[in-house]
């Protein structure tokens, strides 16, 4: 890498939302922005969460100097539990996230050797030849930053997550001072946040969101109210709790996540005037017209305290007819179906369901576009590079920034290296990138043999085959077949039989030496299958021989 060059290289979250990892280097040495996860998709049966792959920092670790993390959502931090083994770089986190770091890495058998520096709000350290700056900016979780990283060839603006809220709720509003003050120093590139660019005006306020949660609270005066939310969001969690409080209802917490992010806003600081939350088991013993319970599932996942409560297998909270689940969350995209689901179950049994369709009781935690021009007029970057997008969302934002007449846009994808700095930013290669796959407890490349041969199996099915052959290569007995994914277990011995006949047909068709060869020998068993089983079946099933030799005793 020459000396006198400023890359940046995003491994994950531009191209799509989520599983946001971004580099900075100058001078040999590396920077990471974030480490976050994205959740399962289709196309990756069995599997719930997925990475960026950083072999190409792993691969230059006694060059990272370290990992900063703008803010607790998982998209941004979740990868940590699994990948900083693979890179043991010390971490940099304002005090909330910081606080939530050390609750997931609890799980883990490395957690006392994680250096995390906790860094205040506003504050600013060095690292090698970078000077970071935490910038307090407003979003739907506690404590989101804006960086601002000095470097020998510039002033680069990273944004984060981020909205401008002039009423927050809980911490902060973004500290626009700042950001203008950077642009008045002069911000050579602004690495932005492309979520929502195709929303015209701004980004809601959250304390229009507390008060309308109110009023709806007061127009259900009868029965328990149950309001599903993302649990990091701490602001909306204070917005639903003073909303309750002032129609008279205590509020139960229900969902692991909750109590983990509650504690964890407790431990610096945020929270501290609300000490009676209950328990989900409390918060049931309490008049229905007197109780509220915050839970998480807002998503539809299957293991969340909604998705139990609505299926009516939650070991301590159940809801009735006349109750009221309220939705105070967007819904993700991809997660339509299954929140839909949980949505259906809750009015077949005579619950009330109201969602962000309905009432204004959600507001985005990512800028619109009139919040996305105002960024550019405070910090007036030379170079605009869009990021956490898929590609549509960058190449909008890209427009918009050449509207507002950023003099350069540089349009990333994860594996781009992108030259900052000397001369005009662009494209100078690409780094090695891709996605991980957490697949139980082991990390899996997306491509990898083991979860191309599971999607064969989840669309083909799978034959398992055993074959057994004496020393003179002759079968022994007729060979085993089983196909529990493409047969019935009743009525299909037939079928069985025919493909069993394929098999020594071929079998006896082998010379003396293909017959004493087993990968000659189970190659041939393979193609004897593949046409009678297409032909019969339209499938072309994983085919799995075992074959067996023995030696039979005259």
């Amino acid at each position: 890498m020459p000396k006198d060059e400023l890359l940046f290289v995003p491994l994950g979250g531009s191209g799509e939302i989520g599983m946001n990892l971004n580099l900075y280097g100058y001078d040999d040495q590396w920077l990471m922005v974030d480490m976050g996860v994205s959740f399962g998709e289709e196309g990756l049966p069995g599997v719930d969460v997925v990475m960026p792959d950083p072999t190409f920092i792993e691969e230059r670790k006694d060059k990272l100097l370290g990992l900063v993390l703008t803010h607790a959502h998982e998209d941004h931090l979740g990868a940590v539990p699994y990948l900083w083994p693979r890179l043991k770089c010390p971490i940099y986190a304002t005090p909330f996230a910081a606080e939530f770091l050390k609750a997931k890495l609890a799980e883990t058998d490395f957690a006392d050797q994680v250096p995390i520096h906790v860094i205040e709000l506003g504050g600013r350290f060095k690292k090698g030849p970078f000077d970071i700056e935490f910038v307090t900016m407003t979003h739907s979780i506690l404590e989101p930053n804006a960086l601002a990283i000095r470097t020998p060839k510039g002033l680069v603006v990273h944004t984060g997550d981020w909205k401008f809220d002039p009423e927050p709720q809980i911490g902060e509003a973004s500290d626009v001072k700042k950001l203008e003050a950077l642009g008045d120093e002069g911000v050579m590139a602004l690495i932005c946040d492309s979520t929502n660019v195709f929303s015209e005006g701004k980004a809601g306020s959250e304390g229009d969101v507390a008060k309308n949660l109110s009023k709806l609270f007061a127009e259900t005066p009868q029965g328990r109210i149950a309001v599903a939310c993302f649990a990091t969001n701490v602001a909306r969690l204070q917005s639903i709790v003073e909303a309750a409080h002032e129609n008279n209802r205590c509020v139960g917490l229900a969902g692991r996540s909750l109590n983990r992010v509650t504690e964890a806003a407790r431990a610096v600081g945020y929270l501290t005037s609300y000490p009676n939350l209950l328990t989900d088991e409390d918060a049931m013993e309490v008049p229905k017209d007197q109780v509220l319970l915050i839970c998480t599932g807002s998503q539809g996942e299957p293991r969340a305290a909604m998705s139990r409560i609505a299926k009516g297998d939650h070991p301590t909270v159940q809801l009735d007819p006349g109750d009221t689940v309220v939705f105070s969350a967007r819904e993700i995209p991809g997660n339509e179906k299954s929140i839909g689901y949980i949505q259906n179950l809750l009015i077949r049994r005579g619950i009330r369901v109201i969602t962000a369709r309905d009432e204004p009781i959600h507001v985005s935690g990512h800028p619109g576009r009139q919040d996305l021009a105002r960024m550019y007029q405070l910090t007036r970057p030379k170079i605009l590079v869009p990021v956490h997008g898929e590609t549509r969302h960058l190449c909008e934002q890209a427009a918009l920034g050449a509207e507002c007449q950023i003099p350069e846009q540089v349009i990333p994808h994860d594996g781009t290296v992108i030259r900052l700095s000397p001369g005009s930013a662009h494209v100078i290669g690409v780094a090695e990138s891709g996605v991980l796959c957490l697949d139980g407890g082991r990390l899996l490349k997306r491509d990898s043999e083991t979860i191309r041969n599971r999607n064969r199996i989840v669309w083909n099915g799978v034959m398992f085959v055993t074959v057994v052959l004496n020393q003179f290569g002759e079968m022994v007995g007729e060979p085993m077949i089983t196909a529990p994914s493409l047969f019935d277990e009743v009525g299909d011995d037939v079928r069985l039989d025919h493909f069993a006949a394929e098999i020594g047909n071929r079998v006896d068709q082998l010379n003396d030496d293909e017959v004493l060869d087993d990968a000659a020998v189970i190659l041939a068993i393979r193609q004897s299958l593949r046409r009678p089983v297409r032909q019969r079946l339209g499938k072309r099933p994983m085919i799995e021989v075992h074959l067996v030799r023995v030696n039979e005793q005259g």
